[in-house]
């Protein structure tokens, strides 16, 4: 096995998520129409729906839809979390919710856990690197995370033009990290776009799971948070 050299991040569900938390963001706005959840039903329902976003990243991305295929894309993705929550709406009431979920106050924060372990990496002589679906330039979306100085480069689908699991956002990502693919570790939180995508590329998948969506997984290694990421990349750099 070739020396790992570096090691390339998701963003979403694997660095950063919602503040406050979604199942709260969701309870505020479920109110409204007289529904409740609980974290548990929450998570099986991002569960389902991010699935459900990285499938229809691979066909039509989310970035490139109109306003009509837009709300259609969230009222269906607001349906399949409340679905996994234990409520079967149609759409049409889907559409509403999610309306009043973009209402909210939130924002996506970097989880606690992860500069230390950031810089953790970098420390070790590890060149680190973000790949992500968003829609955004890579120095805003660093700046915008508080990521600056704690990885060495990031890679968008804004910039790149195509959204993971295509390999050529994970080909770009290897040029900017000027190693091969089986240098690279990427860790990341969805099968498809980030697990599959990855080893399709030449990398060295790692899922990170930290809503326990994946508790059997084991045709890769699986980690639950940043300390058990950084303690399975010190075996990998040490064989």
């Amino acid at each position: 096995m070739p020396e790992l050299k570096a090691v390339l991040f998701d963003m979403y569900g694997t660095l950063a998520g919602f503040d406050p938390p979604r199942e709260q963001i969701q309870a505020q706005a479920l109110g409204k129409f007289g529904l409740s959840v609980t974290t548990d039903g929450i998570d099986a329902g991002y569960h389902m729906a991010d699935e459900f976003m990285t499938r229809q990243n691979a066909t039509k991305p989310v970035r490139t839809m109109n306003g009509n295929e837009h709300w259609a894309f969230f009222a269906r993705f607001e349906q399949l979390v409340l679905q996994g929550a234990g409520h079967q709406v149609d759409l049409a009431l889907a559409g509403k919710i999610w309306a009043e979920v973009r209402k909210q106050k939130y924002e996506i924060v970097l989880f606690p856990d992860v500069i230390d372990g950031l810089d953790q990496l970098r420390s070790w002589g590890l060149i680190v690197g973000v790949v992500s679906n968003m829609n955004s330039s890579s120095d805003k979306l660093l700046h915008d995370m508080g990521l600056t100085g704690h990885v060495d480069f990031a890679v968008t689908s804004g910039e790149a033009g195509v959204e993971k699991p295509d390999r050529r956002i994970f080909d770009a990502a290897l040029v900017k990290a000027g190693v091969l693919a089986a240098e690279a570790a990427l860790v990341g939180d969805q099968l498809e776009s980030d697990i599959y995508g990855s080893e399709n590329a030449g990398m060295r998948p790692i899922l990170i799971d930290r809503y326990n969506g994946h508790t059997n997984y084991k045709s890769h290694p699986r980690t639950t948070d940043m300390a058990s990421t950084i303690a399975l990349i010190d075996e990998m750099k040490s064989k």
